[in-house]
């Protein structure tokens, strides 16, 4: 059993928008989770389905033979850093925007791959 990764770092939308759809799919079958995701309308589930596909393509480029054996062991959603933008306000006050990003790491467990022996 090897865990195979996947990242996507710096995406553009704050992680509290992505965190229900990671835990809508966590410990599902990689292609359960696809179809869980695949009728959402949401743009963090778009951004979620692409690093699970990532993912099931790591493993499969890594020797999984059976891509539909994969199961989602990890999926984290943490924040990234943000972009503080001012926003002028009445009398002569100002507002931080904080633009924020996401960091997003799915792991797939591949239990036909082996571990890479170091001679």
């Amino acid at each position: 059993m090897v865990l195979v990764r996947a990242l996507c770092k710096h995406a553009r939308i704050s992680a509290r928008k992505i965190r229900p759809f990671a835990d809508i799919v966590r410990g599902k079958s990689v292609g359960e989770g696809l179809e869980a995701l695949r009728y959402l309308p949401n743009r963090g589930a778009r951004l979620l389905e692409d690093v699970i596909k990532s993912a099931a393509a790591n493993a499969e480029d890594r020797g999984a033979r059976n891509v539909e054996n994969l199961a989602i062991a990890e999926c984290t959603v943490d924040s990234g850093p943000m972009f503080k933008r001012f926003r002028p306000r009445g009398r002569g006050m100002v507002f931080t925007l904080r633009k924020r990003f996401a960091h997003i790491q799915v792991s797939v467990d591949a239990p036909e791959v082996q571990a890479k022996d170091e001679d």
